[in-house]
């Protein structure tokens, strides 16, 4: 390990630099003129509290702002030594972390999932909305199975977010990851719970994975929408197929 490396990963060092995010995603927050859509979002989906919040990987500096000062909450992250400092400015943001993440292949004990979903299971069932991206790691904005079976085991729906702002750094990372900047305007969109039943069968479960991920692209659209600048990590969207009826008329 490099020695810039090992500074960074010392605790003191991570400590300092997870206040010092926390305190400057604060003043984002605070600069920045935000409309929430639905304006009633708070009103419909309060009572249906706690909630798995649903994000797409690259999204979630500004994840936070969506959350009522009230609304107990923790959110998955890694065990990486990145994921540690995420979680420092996670506290003092008033934000639980659970440590973990989905293996994919690998050994889910080092990786933590299993030990993770108990955790986030506990928070939904103590009242605490659970924050996470749906993603499947290291393939952006495709939805894993993780977060369906979170909901299915919980009993709790998960409720699609999105917070953009005007004026941000665009990262060109795989999950084309956003920050904001201060100074502009920002939106915060929630779409429609989805409910994932106990007794869903394997069809089923694939139909709401399929929901949420439709779901997620579809708040993340509006939402840059509404700040008036294009979605950076949007996938793309196939070309227009030609009239092949008419083309093929002599």
């Amino acid at each position: 390990m490099g020695l810039l490396k090992r500074i960074t990963r010392s605790r003191t060092v991570q400590e300092a630099l997870g206040f010092l995010v926390a305190r400057y995603l604060t003043f984002v927050q605070r600069t920045n003129r935000f409309v929430m859509e639905p304006s009633d979002a708070y009103d419909r989906i309060g009572p249906q509290m706690p909630v798995i919040a649903a994000m797409w990987h690259g999204q979630h500096f500004m994840i936070h702002f969506a959350k009522r000062a009230e609304d107990k909450a923790a959110s998955l992250v890694s065990r990486s030594g990145d994921g540690e400092f995420n979680a420092i400015a996670l506290r003092h943001l008033g934000i639980r972390a659970i440590r973990g993440s989905g293996a994919r292949g690998r050994d889910i004990r080092k990786k933590g999932g299993a030990a993770a979903l108990r955790g986030m299971l506990r928070a939904l069932a103590d009242g605490e909305m659970v924050v996470m991206t749906a993603d499947i790691p290291k393939i952006a904005r495709t939805c894993g199975a993780g977060i369906i079976t979170l909901a299915q085991m919980s009993g709790r729906p998960i409720v699609p977010v999105a917070v953009v702002t005007s004026r941000r750094i665009d990262f060109k990372s795989w999950d084309r990851a956003s920050l904001g900047l201060p100074f502009g305007r920002g939106a915060i969109v929630i779409g429609e719970p989805v409910h994932v039943a106990r007794d869903a069968d394997a069809n089923a479960l694939e139909t709401l994975r399929q929901r949420v991920e439709v779901a997620l692209d579809v708040v993340h659209e509006r939402a840059y929408a509404i700040v008036g600048t294009e979605d950076p990590g949007a996938r793309k969207k196939p070309a227009p197929q030609a009239n092949l009826a008419r083309s093929s008329r002599p």
